[in-house]
């Protein structure tokens, strides 16, 4: 019985039953079924060892063609369910901007697409949003965090692959050539202006539909047709289009004053992780698996940016990359801490294939079924699962997708994402993903380092025939030969595959790249003899666990599932209702812990009153505790709405306590009861508990 077969004895078909009958269910039907077919067939090419890449290729880009045909046959014969979400967008933006949550960079001299500034209560919620993912992983996953550079050469983006690949498509006005645009960005919003056009006929519709799904998924030739097909111009000036062309997504810069050495910021926090591998392999005593953290600032020079703080040209990511043995991938968390019963929505790779609609299922269940790779990529779903329902992501809204075989790179295991409900549709927030070895590899093959590499102690010594370069002979001539660099080329020879190397022996030495410089190897520098050598040690490249998160997306999903209206106690004077707009936080991420201000101004005069106040302000900060003090002259019923989140025009959010100042000798004489209360709050905050909302002295 195959994975979908099972999961529907037990969890029923969730196949959708709104599909159009006739000739467009029949053609659904048949690409479902064709779509499942080569899913299988990916699968199985993928599994072979050696693999057979130029096939794996072709069958995905045979898989990736159905799935382009069912996606739009699928929006065709299967409406969306309306998102309820959306109608709040505009007002919850606008409270955003108003009250300076966030609002666009360099906005006094106009603003640039993809920049954002945070204000003081949304710098805050961010902060204490990333707080909750350093305690939530790192501490209580007992993992290791780094900060490395913003700034990368260009040989470590080569090796990884970023030069080459990190692309979009692009086109450009060809008479007002500064002006640039992505090119499926314009296709999609030239489909969407025609379906609005009155007078379409179904088969019109149709048609464009299909443009418009498969519009992110073109190759160039394909986008290149399209655009010309629909005579797609420049949006500002209605001037003809380049033919599209492949942008990368880094920003160029150069590094020392004589610009020679080629750099980049970088486009994600976890190269930065792989290059610091070993030292930390070092640290944490030469033991594995174990996990390096790092949060901090990533760059990329989006064409087009637009959704706001869902695509930004700057942006923060918390990722983890967990380090494994190949083919022990077992866990004993996953078990000790519950996570194998906590139940998630996944949407499987085979359920997708199938048409079929997300599944609750139990994560045990799913490392059982094959449906997840491993125990330890569990984990890591479960704990993301966690950590967004405590920062405040509702439940209902939260779903695992499974990548599809076209969407995984060769050397990927399995990955899911957690994707988020908004009002801009399920937006992916976290990726985990099983990225075997291949970063560690590529950085080893660039560098010829060694030591990026873990080893076990065997129970029981090995005799093993392995090819070596010995010192006598090769060795010094390598030494003799190329002096300075002869350190790192051998180096590089003694951690080539055996079957490379041989390779190399065989063909009487050859030309390698080293660090960035080629060197010519002679018959006499490739020597390599084979030996019995007695191995009481295993020595593998470790595989990693990903599970990377975009804060800034996170925060904004957090925004629209915190926001609310509702009406107001009391009208204007013409009796109307007053709309009052409400961001729920979860206490974890919210600006403020407490508030603080006096009942009336009466109190305020008071003599003594500054000089009390302030030391109540100062041991509350003292005590870890973000408190808001208020000494305006407004009324108290408008303090508490402050802070509360249910005015208007003015809100900031308060988490655990109002602290109301009465009279002068009740204040001095509650001092220490309100010092109480600041330390209950700040041990409260860690375990995201709620005490003594209001509290009058």
């Amino acid at each position: 019985m195959c994975i979908r077969d099972s999961i529907n004895a037990e969890y029923g078909d969730s196949r959708s039953t709104t599909m159009a009958s006739g000739e467009e269910e029949q053609q659904l039907a048949e690409a479902i079924a064709q779509q499942a077919e080569l899913g299988r067939k990916v699968a199985a090419l993928k599994a072979q060892e050696p693999q057979d890449k130029a096939a794996v290729a072709n069958m995905v880009a045979a898989l990736k063609k159905v799935k382009q045909q069912v996606s739009a046959l699928s929006k065709q014969c299967n409406p969306e369910e309306e998102n309820e979400l959306v109608a709040s967008r505009e007002a919850l933006e606008t409270l955003c901007l108003r009250r300076f949550f966030y609002r666009q960079a360099f906005s006094i001299y106009g603003g640039t697409g993809g920049f954002y500034t945070y204000g003081p209560p949304g710098c805050a919620a961010k902060t204490n949003l990333i707080s909750l993912w350093r305690k939530h992983f790192i501490i209580e996953d007992n993992m290791m965090e780094i900060e490395d550079t913003c700034i990368m050469p260009k040989p470590v983006l080569t090796a990884s692959g970023h030069v080459e690949r990190f692309n979009d498509f692009m086109v450009k006005d060809s008479i007002c050539t500064e002006k640039f645009f992505r090119a499926d960005h314009l296709l999609e919003d030239e489909m969407d202006r025609r379906l609005a056009e009155p007078g379409l006929s179904q088969e019109e519709k149709d048609e464009l539909h299909k443009v418009r799904a498969l519009a992110d998924a073109c190759d160039v030739e394909e986008l290149h047709s399209f655009l010309t097909k629909y005579e797609v111009k420049a949006p500002d000036t209605g001037n003809p289009l380049s033919e599209p062309y492949e942008f990368n997504l880094m920003y160029p810069t150069s590094i020392g004053p004589t610009g020679d050495q080629v750099g980049y910021l970088r486009p994600e926090t976890a190269q930065g992780i792989f290059l610091n591998y070993k030292f930390c392999y070092e640290q944490n005593g030469g033991a594995i698996p174990f996990g390096i953290a790092q949060v901090g600032k990533a760059f990329r020079n989006e064409i087009a940016p637009r959704g706001g703080l869902i695509r930004q040209r700057e942006f923060t990511q918390c990722e983890i990359e967990y380090f494994v043995q190949p083919g022990e991938k077992k866990y004993p968390q996953f078990f000790s801490k519950g996570i194998d019963q906590l139940e998630c929505t996944l949407w499987p790779s085979e359920q997708q294939l199938s048409a079929q609609k997300p599944i609750q299922m139990k994560l045990g269940d799913a490392v059982a079924r094959g449906i997840i790779a491993n125990e330890t990529l569990a984990y890591f779903v479960g704990r993301v699962h966690l950590f967004l329902k405590k920062a405040g992501i509702v439940g209902k809204w939260l779903r695992f997708r499974q990548h599809l075989p076209t969407e995984m790179a060769h050397y990927a295991c399995d990955c899911w994402d957690a994707e988020v409900l908004i009002s801009h549709g399920w937006t992916e927030c976290v990726g985990i993903a099983d990225r075997s070895a291949f970063d560690l590899e590529a950085h080893a093959e660039a560098t010829g380092d060694p030591g990026l590499k873990a080893a076990v102690r065997l129970d029981t010594p090995i005799q093993v025939q392995e090819l070596t370069l010995p010192n006598k002979g090769p060795g010094k001539m390598i030494g003799k030969t190329f002096k300075k660099d002869a350190k790192a080329i051998t180096a590089y020879l003694q951690a080539l595959p055996q079957d490379q190397a041989i390779a190399l022996r065989d063909a009487g030495g050859g030309e390698v790249v080293v660090g960035g410089q080629s060197f010519t190897l002679g018959p006499e520098h490739v020597a390599f003899e084979l030996q019995s050598v007695e191995k009481h040690v295993h020595e593998f490249v470790p595989h990693v666990i990903e599970p990377s998160l975009g804060i800034d997306r996170v925060l904004y999903a957090i925004f629209e599932h915190a926001y609310r209206v509702r009406e107001a106690e009391d009208g204007d004077d013409k009796g109307q209702k007053e709309k009052r707009h409400v961001l729920s936080f979860s206490h974890a991420i919210a600006p403020y812990m407490a508030g603080l201000f006096p009942q009336d101004q009466r109190v305020f005069k008071q003599e003594g009153f500054a000089s009390v106040f302030t030391q109540i302000v100062e041991e509350c900060t003292m005590a870890g505790v973000s408190v808001k003090p208020d000494t305006s002259g407004a009324g108290i019923g408008k303090k508490l709405s402050l802070i509360h989140i249910s005015e208007p025009t003015r809100l900031l959010s308060i988490s655990y306590a109002v602290f109301c100042l009465k009279k002068k000798k009740k204040i001095t004489n509650n001092i220490k009861r309100i010092l109480q209360y600041t330390t209950q709050i700040k041990l409260n905050s860690t375990n995201n508990e709620k005490i003594c909302p209001n509290i009058n002295i």
